[in-house]
C-alpha cells in the first residue's frame, strides 16, 4: 500500500539552508526576541534576531580565521544559548557539525570523537579535564578547544567569548570571509550519533537541506501566534529537539526560553509563561502523575471526571470551554501552555487524553534521526484519532511493504528529508536504502483516512515455534495501562517458547501504600491474569518478573530492550 500525504494545512514557508534560514529571520523579526535564558547571576537575557545573527556572524568568522573549514567540530554542552550560535556558525562555514550527548561516559565521548575525525569541540566548561586529556592522549585528531565559559585563553583552551568579539571587530575592519561562504545544501553538513540500544551508535550524515525540508514541512502544520514561546529543556544533541524546539520554532517566531534545570520546568513554565513545549512521553507521564495527584490531594478527583465528561461532550459539537473550566489545573503548568509536541515513543492513552480534555493541543510526531527526523505529524489546526501520529509530511512519499493481514508490514519513506547515509558505513546504508526508500525497520499501518499508526519494532517481533508473531511494544502498551504499572518489558524465554514480562511498579504510587511486598506482587500478578483474558491464547502471559528498579534505558529515555532481557535470561 501506497500513500502520498497531501498534509498542507497553512501556507509554505520553503527554506533551503541554515544561511537562509537566518537572514530571513533577521528581516522578518528583526528586533523582536528570540532567545531569553539566565545568566550566571540569574539575571534574565533577551537576545534579538539581529544580535543572534551577529553573534553567528562573529563566531564564524573566527572559525574561518582559524582555518576551520571543511572541518568537523565536535559541539558538547548542556542547552544553552550558546549552543545554538555554535551549531549555525560551525554550519554556515562549511564545516560539519557533530553534535554530543553530553550524557555519555569519558570512554565513550573519546570514541566518538575518534570515529568523526573531529579537529575542533566547543564545550562547556564541566568538560573540561576531559577535554584536555583527549587532547593530549594523540588518539584522535582534535587539536582546538573552545571553551564556552573562559573569559580568556589559556595555553591549550580557547575562550568562546574572546573569539565572539574578535570576530565582530574583524568584520567592522572589513572581513567578509563569513559572507562569502557558499553553502552546498547538499552536502553533509550534520553528523549525529544514534542513541543506539543494541550496538554500537551509527553516524547518520545529514544536510542542510535534509533538516529544511522538514522544517518547511512542519511549516504547514504548525502555526506560531503572538507572544508564542517554547521551553526547551530536552538535549538539543537529540535530533527532535534541535530541529522541533530550536530551528522550527526559529524559523517560525517562537521564542526560545532555556529551562534553569529539568528540576525548574514547573517554576520556568510559570516565570517565562511559556506557551509551548517539545516532550518526550516520559515527561509528559510525569507531568499528569503531578497533577492528578494535586486534584486528589484537594478531593476533587471525582469531580473532574464528570466535569470532563461533559466538557468533553460540548468540545464535540464545537462547544470548547475547557481552558476556563480547569484554568485551577493549566495554573500548575504555569497558565498559559496551549500546545505540546511528544514524540520519540509512545504515550500512554490517558495521559494523552488528560491534556486533551483540560484544553491543550497535543501534537504526536514520528520519526528517526535517520529522516531529519520527522515523517509524520499531527496538525494544531485539527485532532486526529487517538495512537495516530497523523498524516506523512506533504513533500514525503510513505509506504507500508510486506504487510500482514491486517495491513501491519514495516514503513518505508522516501523524500528530501532521508539521510545521506551512514557515515563510513556503506553496507549498512545500503541495506536500509534502496531506490531512495528507507526501510525504517519500525510497523505500522494506514487507516482509511491515510493516518500513520506505530505498532513497534520489526527486529522486536517474536516469532513463536508455531509461526505465529507476537508484538512487545502491543503487550507493553496495554500492560502500562494499569494504574499499579509504571513500565513493562515483553521478552520470550532461552529454552521456552512462552512470552514473560517484567514488571516495574513504583513504591511511589498511592495505590499500592501501605502495601507488603507480598500484596503488591499479587496485584500485579492478577492484573496480568486480567490481560490474559483479553487477548489471543498465543500472547499469554506466562512468568511475570516484578521489581521497583527502573528499566534501563538510552539517555533519550528508550529501554535498552536487549540488555535488559540479557539480564534476565542469562
Amino acid at each position: 500500500m501506497k500513500y502520498i500525504s497531501k498534509n498542507k494545512i497553512y501556507e509554505e514557508r520553503k527554506v533551503n539552508n541554515y544561511r537562509e534560514l537566518i537572514e530571513k529571520c533577521e528581516k522578518e523579526y528583526a528586533n523582536k526576541y528570540a532567545f531569553t535564558y539566565k545568566d550566571s547571576s540569574k539575571k534574565i537575557i533577551n537576545i534579538s534576531y539581529i544580535d543572534y545573527k551577529k553573534d553567528v556572524e562573529g563566531l564564524g568568522t573566527s572559525l574561518l580565521n582559524m582555518d576551520l573549514e571543511d572541518s568537523r567540530i565536535g559541539l558538547i554542552s548542556p542547552d544553552r544559548y550558546e549552543w545554538c550560535v555554535s551549531y549555525i556558525a560551525i554550519t554556515n562555514t562549511n564545516n560539519v557539525v557533530v553534535p554530543l550527548d553530553f550524557a555519555l561516559p569519558e570512554i565513550e565521548i573519546e570514541n566518538l570523537i575518534k570515529r568523526s575525525k573531529i579537529e575542533c569541540i566547543i564545550f562547556d566548561k564541566k568538560y573540561i579535564e576531559i577535554i584536555k586529556r583527549i587532547i593530549k592522549s594523540s588518539n584522535t585528531k582534535l587539536k582546538y578547544a573552545i571553551c564556552l565559559d573562559y573569559d580568556k585563553k589559556t595555553d591549550e583552551v580557547f575562550s568562546y567569548k574572546e573569539l565572539l568579539e574578535k570576530g565582530k571587530e574583524l568584520i567592522e575592519k572589513g572581513d567578509n570571509r563569513y559572507k562569502q561562504i557558499k553553502i552546498d545544501n547538499n552536502k553533509m553538513s550534520i553528523l549525529l550519533f544514534t542513541s543506539g540500544t543494541t550496538s554500537s551508535s551509527k553516524a547518520v550524515m545529514l544536510s542542510q537541506y535534509n533538516i529544511c525540508s522538514n522544517i518547511t514541512a512542519m511549516t504547514t502544520l504548525i502555526k506560531a501566534r503572538e507572544n508564542d514561546n517554547i521551553l526547551v529543556f530536552l538535549p538539543l544533541h537529540h535530533t527532535l529537539a534541535c530541529t522541533a524546539s530550536f530551528l522550527f520554532c526559529f524559523y517560525t517566531g517562537f521564542k526560545i526560553c532555556f529551562a534553569d534545570s529539568i528540576k525548574n520546568v514547573a517554576k520556568n513554565m510559570k516565570e517565562y509563561e511559556i506557551r509551548g513545549l517539545v516532550c518526550v512521553p516520559a515527561v509528559l507521564e510525569l507531568m499528569y502523575k503531578k497533577a492528578i495527584k494535586e486534584v486528589k490531594k484537594q478531593n476533587k478527583y471525582f469531580v473532574f471526571k464528570i466535569i470532563s465528561v461533559i466538557s468533553n461532550a460540548l468540545y464535540k459539537i464545537g462547544i470548547d470551554i475547557r481552558r476556563k473550566i480547569f484554568k485551577s489545573i493549566l495554573e500548575g503548568f504555569g497558565g498559559y501552555l496551549r500546545i505540546i509536541i511528544y514524540g520519540s515513543a509512545s504515550a500512554k492513552k490517558e495521559v494523552i487524553k488528560f491534556f486533551t480534555t483540560i484544553g491543550i493541543d497535543m501534537m504526536q510526531g514520528y520519526g528517526l534521526t535517520e529522516t531529519s527526523p520527522v515523517i509524520a505529524c499531527e496538525s494544531d489546526a485539527f485532532h486526529n484519532k487517538m495512537k495516530s501520529t497523523g498524516y506523512p509530511l506533504f513533500n514525503e512519499k510513505v509506504k507500508i511493504v510486506n504487510q500482514d493481514k491486517n495491513g501491519i508490514g514495516e514503513i518505508a519513506v522516501k523524500g528530501p528529508n532521508v539521510m545521506l547515509g551512514y557515515y563510513e558505513d556503506e553496507k549498512e546504508t545500503k541495506r536500509v536504502i534502496n531506490d531512495g526508500w528507507f526501510y525504517t525497520g519500525d510497523l505500522g499501518y494506514f487507516d482509511k483516512k491515510g493516518q500513520l499508526y506505530i505498532t513497534g519494532r520489526k527486529k522486536d517481533i517474536i516469532v513463536l515455534k508455531n509461526g505465529k508473531k507476537v508484538n512487545p511494544e502491543e503487550l507493553e502498551s496495554i500492560i502500562n495501562q494499569s494504574e499499579y504499572i509504571e513500565e513493562s518489558l515483553i521478552y520470550k524465554g532461552n529454552n521456552s517458547d512462552k512470552i514473560n514480562v517484567k514488571v516495574v511498579y513504583s513504591e511511589g504510587n498511592e495505590l499500592l501504600e501501605g502495601k507488603s511486598k507480598q500484596e503488591i506482587h499479587e496485584i500485579i500478578k492478577d492484573e496480568i491474569k486480567a490481560i490474559n483474558k483479553t487477548i489471543p491464547q498465543y500472547k499469554h502471559i506466562y512468568e511475570v518478573n516484578i521489581t521497583n528498579q527502573k528499566l534501563n534505558k538510552t539517555t533519550t529515555n528508550k529501554i535498552k530492550r536487549y540488555e535488559e532481557i540479557e539480564k534476565i535470561t542469562k
